[in-house]
Formats: structure tokens, C-alpha cells, sequence
């Protein structure tokens, strides 16, 4: 059986939606905290379990041996090392024959606040003994386009990442690619890959792509750490997320996150989305 956490969030519904394209729904099996909204997977014939990483005893005999589980890390920052160490070890106790988990770009070369509980996560699974594959994944497109109408609303995008600084972005639905491909494939155990899009872009290029698809100026405000931080503060972000962010953008001022290695497109068999179509997509859904 292969089993989805957090199925219903936004990359595991695309997970789930990849697999059933590649596999009878009967083999599939996904974890969710609310099991109505993983109804329509039920409804296909895929088996609903009920786990939630905050509540460890909840995730007894969510696993069975033999499955492969792809834990999907959870969304909390500063909450997720205690959720993903209840997954792993609820995974380990029934014996699954493969974790993957979906970590950061860099793994533990990733020296920015964000990768810190996916660097004790990765070290976790590795000290457990469990046959795993860590999926490091770069950034998501949709991570900025899912906030054009905001920033519009705002005066633009706003940066502390420095002039010329690219990201190495590609779409959501990629990254879920990529885990599928694992998940049904025969490929290496104790694997790692660095996922992330063919093609860095600059937020200049950025800017004026956006400028393009809405004809008319989608503006580029570049700030200091500080200011950014104070801003984001000032809109009410709670700790740690205004840090968060402004680490985001120092570690991409530093390349961080323009890494290119191919493995993402080797993975998926095609190339990696192009940020201008989800650019274009997003727009369309203003």
C-alpha cells in the first residue's frame, strides 16, 4: 500500500491525484486529520486512515508493513519536529518498507531558519534505519504567484533578496511529480534528491512578467532586512514567521535557492513548468 500524509493539503492532493493516473486506487491509502475532506478520495475507492502528527497515539496502525509512506512535512513552523518524529516513529514500529519525506533544497548545507526542522527531521529518519528517500524540495512557483492580487493590493512585490538574486523555482504540481515517481517506482533506497526548476529567475524578470500578463506596472519594492522584517511585523505575523521570511530572502541572496541539478526533470520526465505559466495562471484566477 502506498500511504499519503496530509493528503488533503496542497501538495499531497496532488500527490494522491498523480497516483491514481498510475495505480489502482485500491492500492492507495491516505492519512488525514479530517476524514470528510478526503471523502472524494474515498469515494474513488482510496482508503482513508485517521492520524494527526500532533497526537502521536492517534498514529497507531496508521502504517502497515510493507507500505510506502510519503510523510509530507507539516505546515506549522516551529511546531513540525515533534509532528514528523511521531510520523516517523509510528512508521518505524509497523515496519513500513520505504519513508520519503519532503525536506528543503540543501538539505543540511541549508544554513537558514526555515531548513532547521527538516535538518533534525532528515537526521531523525536517518538514525531511525528506515529505508528512506529525502525529497528536498526548492520553491514553489506558487509561492509567490498565489500572492499577485495581494501584492497588488499592497504596491507590489515586496523583497529584501538582493538586486540580480534568482530562485530556482518550479510548480507545486512538479514537485508532487516527483514524489509520485518515487512512490511508484523501483528506484534507489537511501536516496537523496535536490529538486528544483531548470531555469533561476531574478525578481526583476519576475516583475516584469507579471507587468506583462496584467498590462500594467506589477511593481518590485526591494527593502533592507531590516525594514522587511519591521513590516511584515507590523502586519501582524506572529513569531517566528517575520524572521522566517526575511531568512528566506537572505538565503536567496546567496544562491541558496538557485541551485540547479536536474534531478527534479530527470525525475518527472520532462522539463520543469515554466515560472511565466503559472504566472499566467494565476493571473487568469484574479
Amino acid at each position: 500500500m502506498i500511504v499519503v500524509t496530509g493528503a488533503t493539503g496542497k501538495l499531497g492532493t496532488l500527490v494522491v491525484e498523480g497516483l491514481l493516473d498510475r495505480v489502482p486506487a485500491e492500492e492507495i491509502a491516505v492519512l488525514v486529520r479530517d476524514p470528510r475532506k478526503a471523502a472524494r478520495f474515498g469515494e474513488q475507492g482510496v482508503q482513508v486512515r485517521v492520524g494527526d502528527y500532533d497526537d502521536p497515539g492517534s498514529l497507531t496502525g496508521a502504517f502497515g508493513e510493507g507500505d510506502k509512506v510519503l510523510l509530507v512535512s507539516g505546515s506549522e513552523v516551529g511546531q513540525r519536529i515533534p509532528q514528523h518524529k511521531a510520523v516517523v516513529d509510528a512508521a518505524k514500529g509497523a515496519g513500513v518498507a520505504l519513508l520519503a519525506y519532503t525536506s528543503i533544497l540543501g538539505g543540511p548545507a541549508a544554513d537558514f531558519e526555515l531548513a532547521r526542522e527538516h535538518q533534525v527531521t532528515e537526521r531523525y529518519i536517518l538514525d531511525s534505519g528506515l529505508p528512506y528517500v529525502l525529497l528536498r524540495n526548492g520553491w514553489y512557483h506558487e509561492n509567490y504567484t498565489d500572492g499577485i492580487g495581494q501584492a497588488l493590493a499592497t504596491g507590489g512585490l515586496l523583497t529584501s533578496a538582493a538586486e540580480g538574486a534568482r530562485v530556482a523555482s518550479a510548480s507545486r504540481a512538479d514537485f508532487a511529480a516527483a514524489a509520485v515517481a518515487v512512490l511508484v517506482g523501483e528506484g534507489p533506497e537511501n536516496a537523496e534528491y535536490e529538486l528544483s526548476g531548470d531555469v533561476a529567475w531574478s525578481f526583476e524578470e519576475y516583475a516584469a512578467e507579471v507587468s506583462r500578463v496584467l498590462g500594467k506596472e506589477f511593481p518590485l519594492n526591494r527593502v533592507t532586512p531590516e525594514v522587511h522584517r519591521g513590516i511584515l511585523e507590523g502586519a501582524g505575523l506572529p513569531d517566528p514567521l517575520p524572521a522566517v521570511f526575511v531568512g528566506v530572502d537572505e538565503a536567496v541572496s546567496r544562491g541558496l535557492l538557485a541551485v540547479r541539478t536536474g534531478d527534479l526533470s530527470r525525475l518527472i520526465g520532462r522539463p520543469t513548468t515554466p515560472i511565466a505559466e503559472s504566472i499566467a495562471l494565476a493571473v487568469k484566477h484574479l
